[in-house]
């Protein structure tokens, strides 16, 4: 359901026309991972269903003090389908066999309801708020994997 995505695999996204976020997020996407990817990898995983990339899950900043924070999103005609929830569920898995990494965080939009159900499907605890002035209000949310 998700594999690692490098510099080759954002380059085939903004190459073509993704479903998955408009060519600019896409490229801030490339950045951030490439960014992050220089300390610590893998950064970024593609998101696949029957063959079909429907979405793209990434480390939105640098592990800090053993947690990674993610974020992730699904084509449109992709949603409702679980593939986010097993997405988060893949990368959950894969920081408990992590020896540097013992737990995930997240953050969600208070509007973001389907964001919300995914993180609780997926055993995250709702741990507190807080304000970003470039996305206003949001919901942290964090699942311990150790």
């Amino acid at each position: 359901m998700i594999r690692p995505a490098g510099e080759a695999e954002f380059t085939a996204l903004m190459a073509g026309k993704s479903a998955i976020a408009p060519p600019e997020v896409l490229e801030m996407l490339a950045k951030l991972a490439a960014d992050i990817r220089s300390g610590f990898s893998p950064s970024a995983w593609l998101v696949e269903a029957d063959g079909e990339i429907v979405g793209l899950c990434s480390l939105v900043r640098p592990p800090e003090d053993g947690i990674v924070t993610i974020g992730y999103g699904i084509a449109p005609d992709h949603k409702g389908k679980g593939h986010a929830s097993g997405a988060v569920g893949a990368i959950i898995d894969w920081v408990r066999g992590d020896h540097r990494v013992h737990a995930v965080a997240a953050e969600t939009n208070h509007e973001n309801i389907a964001s919300q159900r995914v993180l609780e499907h997926t055993a995250f605890v709702r741990i507190g708020e807080r304000f970003d002035d470039e996305d206003g209000a949001l919901i942290c949310w964090r699942c311990e994997t150790r």
